[in-house]
């Protein structure tokens, strides 16, 4: 037994130097051998390995958001219904001059972005009162800022008249009037796209008129409301009660001054003496009468 460990040992210690005498050959074998080509090299398989981005899970802001865009969504659409006011208003008023108080009022009412839809002036032949009669348009939101500057231009105010009229219900039933027409429309205009026979084309035809001229007059109507819901209207009418007329101290404006009412007086003694005609005929009536009477008064005195 002990001569097979030792023969076996003794095989062990000489492999062991041949393999030490042999090492650095390999190493420098390895290192002097040429590296292998690229074709032959294969890819790691990591690199066929398709990667899909990762699914990200909405939070709860990213939640929130969503709803916040919906609701600003709804709100915008909800926007026709809001209330539909149509404001008008009257005033009449004294001014001391009316001519600066005109300046004033068509001043304020270009700053505010409102414009004057008449203008008429009006001077009365009895007394010679200049009066104006002003018809102003103005957006909805000065309405209030200009009534407060008419009113601060008036010496004394008559009477003054402001009505609101809530036209929403009317606004919402003409528009969706105007919507439904028009969808109307568009189906007959597919249908006129298929129809085949001439009957039923100039059927069709018949029905898209009709519709158009329903879709003009619902569009007028609404433009006509839309633009008073706009512009609130005012009608205003001031007046002096002083007669307004160029004064001067000058003899030549003293002696035409003086031909003038002169010239106004003859007239007003003219047209009143027409006036009174049927007085005047009545007068010499009476008048022809009473000389009869006494002519036969006197003929029968003599025959006595």
């Amino acid at each position: 037994m002990k001569k097979y460990l030792i023969a076996g040992s003794l095989l062990a210690l000489m492999f062991s130097c041949k393999y030490k005498d042999q090492e650095p050959e390999k190493m420098l074998a390895v290192q002097l051998a040429p590296p292998l080509p690229l074709t032959k090299q294969k890819a790691p398989v990591v690199n066929d390995v398709k990667f899909a981005p990762p699914v990200v899970k909405p939070d709860a802001e990213a939640d929130a958001k969503v709803v916040d865009n919906e609701d600003a969504t709804a709100s915008t659409v909800v926007k026709d219904t809001s209330k539909k006011i149509i404001k008008q208003g009257d005033i009449r008023f004294e001014a001391k001059n009316i001519s600066a108080t005109r300046k004033v009022l068509l001043n304020t009412l270009g700053k505010l972005g409102g414009y004057a839809d008449e203008d008429n002036q009006s001077l009365s032949s009895d007394s010679g009162r200049k009066e104006y009669n002003i018809k102003a348009r103005i957006p909805a939101k000065n309405f209030d800022a200009f009534i407060e500057a008419v009113s601060s231009s008036a010496s004394r105010i008559d009477y003054r008249h402001i009505s609101v009229s809530d036209v929403t219900s009317e606004y919402i039933d003409m528009k969706t009037r105007l919507n439904n027409q028009k969808v109307l429309e568009a189906t007959y205009i597919g249908l006129l796209k298929k129809a085949s026979k001439m009957k039923d084309i100039l059927d069709i035809e018949e029905k898209i008129t009709d519709t158009r001229t329903e879709i003009e007059s619902e569009q007028g109507q609404l433009n006509m409301m839309s633009k008073q819901i706009a512009y609130s209207t005012l009608d205003m009418t001031f007046y002096t009660r002083a007669i307004e007329h160029e004064t001067g101290t000058t003899a030549g404006y003293r002696l035409s001054t003086a031909f003038s009412e002169g010239w106004a007086m003859l007239q007003a003694l003219f047209y009143a003496v027409i006036t009174l005609w049927p007085l005047e005929i009545l007068a010499i009536g009476i008048l022809i009468l009473v000389r009869g009477w006494r002519r036969r008064r006197k003929v029968l005195a003599a025959q006595k």
